[in-house]
């Protein structure tokens, strides 16, 4: 599958489990979609592709309040939490974050909308073709941690009632933006 399709089929899936894309044209577009979407703090944590952005600084020269550093305390008022992905599944519009760290778990889970960054060369086709990235993750360090999402959270009870946000973001908004790193080990 060529990267056009990879990201057509990607796109579909994701959209398809309720999240959204965003597609800007640049970093600077990327920086005002992403202020459209903040309504209180943001849970900002390191990240590669993230200082690539310059996302720190562009967020805070709109005055926005961002949380660093260790989010323990504070991610859980966040209304907004941005990560980078390290990989994406196109077949069933999947995520792959290494969460390792705590602040990227806590501001992937907690804060009621979450913003990944991706770039869409990290599409990949399936979670076979996913296996030799998955075995490079846990030979470099065997605790690895990886998180995959697919759409914003949702569970349902023994009645089928289908709840979405109790065990994670209500939103998941992600962002296509090319240059940001076609390395999958990094985020």
């Amino acid at each position: 599958m060529n990267e056009t399709n990879l990201i057509r089929t990607f796109c579909a899936a994701a959209e398809a489990v309720g999240a959204e894309i965003l597609r800007p044209a640049g970093s600077e577009q990327a920086l005002g979609m992403i202020r459209e979407l903040v309504t209180g703090p943001v849970a900002l944590p390191a990240f590669p592709s993230g200082e690539r952005l310059g996302l720190a600084a562009g967020l805070a020269g709109f005055g926005i309040e961002l949380l660093t550093g260790d989010l323990r305390a504070g991610a859980a008022t966040a209304a907004l939490g941005i990560t980078g992905v390290n990989f994406a599944l196109a077949a069933t519009g999947t995520l792959v974050l290494e969460s390792t760290p705590e602040p990227i778990r806590l501001a992937s889970t907690l804060p009621e909308r979450h913003v990944a960054l991706l770039d869409p060369k990290k599409i990949i086709p399936d979670l076979v073709a996913a296996t030799p990235l998955l075995r490079q993750f846990h030979q470099q360090q065997p605790q690895n941690y990886l998180a995959y999402i697919t759409g914003p959270s949702r569970t349902a009870d023994i009645e089928r009632v289908l709840t979405i946000g109790v065990h994670g973001p209500k939103e998941l908004y992600i962002l296509l933006l090319e240059g940001l790193s076609d390395d999958p080990l990094e985020m």
